[in-house]
């Protein structure tokens, strides 16, 4: 939302700079003064910085939610947090999805702004060697996407991920190796240290095991 706002106001600005040269360019005697390119090229060069972001933030949206989908069978919107939003966040999740008045999961969910970073840099790479926290992201990408297809339960729902990542891991890029490492790394490095309402039922033949062909285990 601030780098739409400061996007604007320096096209705003670089718009005023043009038309008030427009109206002063020739002066009593006749001169025709030059062309601001200096104020001008500036303003718009601001703005585009303030204009790459948000594309690259719009790239990445489009990714997570196509991949998000495909996965879930149905659409589902992701949206990465701002650093504005991240500002005045004080929730230590990852990501999250509301419910709605009458406690179905929306078909929405916002990934901090963290887990959006790392997973920016981890779809602009090789991803044969994701970092932990790439990992990470992109299983809070797979786990809320389990909430949107409905699911409440914590320990359900993370385990519903797990054996899913490989395909989210798939679905964005990664190669059928990469993403079955991938997977493996949150189960075997992550997962065991989760909260407790995390885990549960979860690994060959348990509660929440629906004999997919890619589990992590």
């Amino acid at each position: 939302m601030l780098l739409a706002v400061a996007l604007i106001g320096f096209l705003a600005l670089a718009a005023s700079i043009v038309v008030r040269w427009m109206g002063r360019r020739v002066d009593s005697l006749g001169r025709i003064a030059p062309f601001p390119r200096i104020s001008v090229g500036l303003t718009l060069a601001m703005a585009t910085c303030c204009a790459i972001p948000m594309m690259v933030e719009a790239w990445v949206e489009h990714r997570l939610e196509g991949a998000a989908s495909r996965v879930a069978g149905e659409p589902v919107e992701v949206h990465c947090q701002s650093l504005g939003q991240a500002f005045v966040d004080v929730g230590g999740e990852l990501g999250y999805v509301r419910w709605g008045p009458d406690g179905v999961p929306e078909r929405s969910t916002l990934i901090k702004f963290g887990p959006c970073g790392n997973l920016r840099a981890w779809l602009g790479s090789t991803k044969a060697s994701p970092s932990l926290d790439q990992v990470v992201a992109v299983h809070v990408v797979t786990h809320e996407t389990m909430h949107m297809e409905g699911i409440v339960n914590e320990a359900q729902a993370e385990c519903a991920a797990m054996q899913r990542d490989a395909a989210m891991a798939t679905e964005l890029g990664a190669s059928p190796v990469e993403a079955q490492a991938l997977a493996r790394r949150y189960w075997v490095e992550v997962y065991p240290n989760m909260p407790s309402e995390y885990v549960g039922g979860c690994g060959p033949g348990g509660t929440y095991d629906e004999g997919l062909p890619t589990p992590p285990w």
